[in-house]
């Protein structure tokens, strides 16, 4: 007859030292709880479906506990019954009656079951066992590999590794998932209908801080990706950094009366071409109202340090953080981010600079750019469902634009790789006539007569003077709302944009 102690399956031989006591410490495991879990599904086999959503057969300690569990399984699948009769003629079949420790040991395990009631919790201890012996082999290869000295790994990227281990493993030990009623989905979608009717902007999700762009979007809504593109110069850095300051100072998206709804969303800001100093200077020259380049160049007045002072200290308290590092790998934005929502408690949106400055994650070699972009986007979209956070990346976009004459730019100018708008839940587009008018001042040509020169001189400075401080936000693709054009305003010296004030909604002049 097989062995019936399952300790001895997994107990290796150890030394003990002069004083008697073992150096070895066996895994965590509990035989008792796998051994009853067991028995309670060959008495009553509706206790595997109380665990079949969270348990596999490699969380059991005795992977002969794994095998009979495997094989009952199996059996209930397909619907029938598994009990120590059919279960051994199953392992007859299958040749490997005698690993799992004979007949006999299937009937001591039948006959070890406390009671069906408590499966689930016999369940969950045994995935518990299952993550603290993971959480042991994570630990060995984070200082095994520590030893290892490898040029193309660093100790941060190391680092990294760890931690993306460490949460993967969190994530797998979560229970939660699968169907949600529709009771509960529609009593979701009417609370987020009640927040934004409370809102006095009727905006549910983040607000941009943009009015127009608040009313199409309806605000930037949790595990959404949101794509902001554009050519050089237009913008693109400025407006995400407007969205991402005025996010950072407006209330998260809670009822009211809830302990978190004073609280101001958390903004992340992954810049991987400008620097945190540069954006830091960005956002207090809109907020001084000093022209950025006037502070750059030191060209400022003595009551400017004054007002400086005053604003710095108001702004500094605001939930943004900026994350500089360039050639960011994707894998490595995850973490951090992860990191500042655990930091934080909270997590309100994202801000990526720019998508084509990202690197694919760690050990992750793509047949080619576009394939490397595919990845960065779908992670980019995983990303914003894990955390249930909108994520708002900046994207290039091809020089096709360039090659026009109207050169707004359209869903299919998106540079690389047509994954980005696939996983994208938004899709806009900025544009600013005044750049491309400013480069085509007409010149006048050789046998153009000066009338006709000035003629059309002066329709160019009049067009110049109606689209001058504006830009187009065109929405190209929105899975929940409309799509169409936006105008804002925008300030070159202080690279802000804002709402644009419409001759309508000006007050009436008096002469």
């Amino acid at each position: 007859m097989a062995n019936t102690d399952p300790s001895a399956s997994i107990h290796p031989l150890h030394d003990e030292n002069e004083e008697g006591k073992s150096d070895y410490r066996a895994p965590p495991h509990n035989f008792e709880a796998e051994m009853a879990l067991l028995g309670a599904i060959l008495t009553n086999n509706r206790s595997y479906d109380r665990v079949s959503e969270f348990l596999r057969p490699e969380h059991f300690a005795d992977s002969r506990h794994g095998q009979i569990f495997e094989a009952a399984g199996r059996l209930i699948d397909h619907g029938q019954i598994a009990d120590p009769v059919i279960l051994k003629n199953f392992f007859e079949q299958d040749g490997s009656l005698d690993d799992i420790g004979g007949t006999e040991y299937l009937s001591r395990l039948a006959a070890s079951v406390v009671t069906i009631i408590n499966a689930e919790d016999y369940g969950r201890t045994i995935h518990d066992r299952h993550l603290r012996r993971e959480l042991i082999d994570l630990g060995g290869e984070v200082v095994n590999r520590a030893y290892e000295v490898d040029l193309k790994t660093s100790a941060l990227d190391q680092i990294e590794i760890a931690e993306d281990g460490l949460y993967q493993l969190a994530t797998k030990g979560q229970y939660e998932g699968g169907f949600i009623g529709f009771s509960s989905a529609l009593t979701s979608a009417v609370k987020m209908a009640e927040i934004a009717y409370k809102r006095d902007s009727h905006v549910a999700g983040v607000s941009t801080g943009l009015h127009d762009l608040d009313s199409k979007l309806g605000g930037l809504h949790p595990s959404d990706l949101i794509i902001l593109a554009g050519r050089p110069s237009m913008g693109k850095t400025a407006l995400a950094t407007n969205i991402a300051f005025n996010a950072a100072r407006s209330k998260r998206s809670a009822l009211a009366g809830e302990e978190d709804s004073e609280k101001r969303n958390v903004v992340a800001f992954f810049s991987l071409e400008m620097s945190s100093e540069e954006l830091a200077t960005r956002l207090l020259s809109q907020e001084a109202h000093v022209p950025s380049h006037q502070i750059r160049r030191g060209d400022i007045r003595d009551e400017d340090f004054v007002n400086f002072a005053s604003v710095s200290q108001e702004i500094s308290q605001t939930p943004l953080f900026i994350d500089d590092t360039p050639a960011l790998s994707v894998s490595t934005l995850r973490t951090r981010a992860r990191r500042l929502k655990r930091q934080q408690k909270s997590l309100g949106l994202i801000v990526v600079d720019y998508i084509q400055l990202l690197r694919a994650s760690l050990n992750v070699r793509p047949e080619n750019r576009v394939q490397e972009i595919s990845d960065i986007t779908r992670a980019l979209k995983a990303l914003a469902k894990e955390l249930e956070v909108p994520v708002l990346a900046l994207s290039q976009l091809s020089r096709a634009v360039e090659h026009r004459d109207d050169k707004r730019p359209q869903l299919a100018d998106l540079r690389e790789s047509g994954s980005i708008e696939q996983d994208s839940d938004v899709v806009m587009f900025i544009y600013r006539e005044q750049y491309y008018h400013e480069r085509a001042e007409p010149q006048q040509k050789p046998d153009e007569s000066d009338d006709k020169y000035q003629e059309i001189h002066a329709k160019w400075r009049e067009r110049g003077e109606e689209i001058h401080g504006k830009a187009e936000v065109y929405i190209g693709k929105q899975r929940h709302g409309p799509i169409g054009k936006i105008e804002l305003a925008f300030d070159a010296s202080l690279t802000k944009f804002s709402d644009l004030a419409r001759a309508d909604h000006l007050p009436e002049q008096t002469y």
